[in-house]
């Protein structure tokens, strides 16, 4: 772990705070070169309602992770994550995990862990180094 891990892990942690999700916020950044070249949080895709649970507190299906939020504004800018660093405030799903795998990440580096593993399980499958950084009590 580096001071700059910790520093971008933070700021993905800031940007979760744009999410109008009440359950859980999750931000992401894609760092290629020292440069944050994509950010996302989860959410609703653009131009829907910016609200992520149902009347029950059920996240509704169509709700978009921080990472395939980032990735997508990659593909969508022109840009290439090659080689990057994907910061997430949660350890990734198994979807977003296919996605990080596809778009030619090499690392990510999480915060806190999702309730379940399979995600990490197939990054590191894949060869991608996979790292968690505690970032509770940091400054």
């Amino acid at each position: 772990m580096s001071d700059l891990d910790l520093r971008y892990l933070r700021m993905a942690s800031i940007w979760s705070e744009n999410s109008y999700c009440d359950r859980r916020k999750v931000g992401a950044l894609v760092v290629k070169d020292k440069m944050i070249i994509s950010d996302g949080y989860n959410g609703t895709p653009s131009g829907f309602e910016n609200v992520c649970e149902d009347e029950h507190g059920v996240t509704k299906p169509y709700v978009l992770h921080a990472e395939a939020n980032a990735i997508t504004k990659i593909a969508r800018s022109g840009n290439n994550s090659e080689g990057a660093t994907l910061y997430v405030t949660d350890s990734p799903c198994i979807e977003c995990s296919k996605l990080i795998i596809q778009a030619g990440i090499k690392r990510v580096v999480y915060a806190r862990d999702y309730r379940l593993s399979d995600g990490i399980d197939l990054l590191r499958r894949a060869g991608i180094n996979v790292e968690q950084i505690s970032i509770e009590n940091t400054k």
